[in-house]
């Protein structure tokens, strides 16, 4: 078993271009960013290394996390699928629906607020990580359980004292494991991004959607998702207009702070990878593309109280034409990272 792990430990350390450390001097994770993107967001006791990322990669997809090792937290966040899940809803450890349609995992190091989920219900990405565990409709377990899993399975002791300088097994040790393989998944490696940096070409149509998109007369994206910063996303809880105040259902941020300014409010997500991240928006009511420009920003959105005020064409839809409609889709399909869709060093270490 000891020889099963190291092994690991050295091509994770390989394909990440470090050097080999000893157990208890963790090897700071390269992240791979082209010069003059952002850099993460890492707590200064959270630091990720790159034993601590493969510990948090072996948890990620270990079903053990669930009551009766039948999900992983891979089960709703797919790589393929830009780690978020082609489903609508996902089903949880006892086939239950979840409330929400699972987001993409990507980037989530460059998130500049202290809040994550759709309603921003968790402060820390240590903190959200262990949400899905407890939640009755998600994993359905408790932490303390989880341990206990860890403790009798031979090669995560090992694993953790790769991580942490000795073998013991709690649940801050798995949050903290959890979280620095989460930060790892970043996506700056698509067409688009080649381009940027001089080692691609985009066609007139593709050129054309990034203009549109940035445009505050026509597209009107830049706003929420702005290719300035490389991230296409604010990071921020905004009301797109996607229903009017009595069709209400889901209150998002509001749930959370209880203050009335934040009703429907939802985190706005990366448009990176958005072609392979179907269905769309918090509850998954988009299937396609075309649905989302078309059916809800082509027509404007609809008028409530708490609609964000760059949602200037709101009731009213936006000046496009049906080859702008293509051109923009063209465009999103440029943020297509394939790379990060099949890169091993985030893929199953199980199989």
């Amino acid at each position: 078993m000891r020889r099963y792990i190291v092994a690991l430990l050295l091509v994770f350390t390989a394909a990440s271009g470090c050097r080999e450390k000893t157990s208890r001097s963790p090897t700071p994770y390269p992240f791979k960013i082209p010069t003059g993107y952002p850099r993460p967001f890492e707590p200064k006791d959270n630091l990720t290394t790159v034993e601590g990322a493969l510990l948090g990669r072996f948890l990620f997809y270990d079903k053990k996390l669930s009551v009766n090792n039948s999900i992983s937290c891979a089960s709703c966040h797919v790589q393929a699928h830009g780690f978020s899940d082609p489903r609508q809803y996902s089903e949880g450890a006892f086939g239950q629906k979840t409330r929400r349609h699972s987001m993409a995992l990507v980037n989530v190091a460059f998130n500049p607020y202290t809040r994550f989920f759709w309603d921003g219900r968790a402060k820390t990405l240590e903190e959200q990580v262990l949400h899905p565990i407890r939640d009755p409709v998600e994993m359905a377990y408790s932490v303390a359980e989880v341990e206990k899993r860890l403790r009798a399975d031979p090669r995560y002791p090992e694993l953790f004292e790769a991580a942490f300088g000795d073998s013991r097994i709690d649940s801050v040790r798995i949050a903290k494991a959890l979280a620095q393989f989460v930060r790892t998944l970043i996506s700056f490696n698509s067409r688009y991004d080649r381009w940027v940096q001089g080692l691609a070409t985009l066609d007139s149509m593709e050129l054309q959607g990034l203009q549109l998109i940035q445009d505050n007369y026509k597209g009107d994206c830049f706003h929420c998702h702005n290719a300035e910063d490389r991230l296409f996303s604010n990071y921020q809880f905004l009301n797109n207009g996607l229903d009017y105040e009595s069709e209400w259902t889901d209150l998002g941020l509001f749930e959370v702070t209880g203050n009335p300014n934040d009703r429907a409010k939802f985190k706005v997500p990366t448009l990176r990878n958005i072609a392979v991240t179907a269905p769309y928006m918090h509850d998954g009511r988009f299937a396609t593309l075309d649905q989302v420009l078309v059916d809800h920003y082509l027509s404007g959105g609809k008028i409530s109280p708490t609609i964000d005020p760059m949602m200037e064409y709101a009731g009213i839809g936006l000046n496009l034409s049906p080859n702008d409609v293509v051109a923009i889709k063209k465009f999103l399909h440029t943020l297509t990272d394939s790379t990060f869709l099949s890169n091993p060093e985030f893929s199953d270490p199980f199989k």
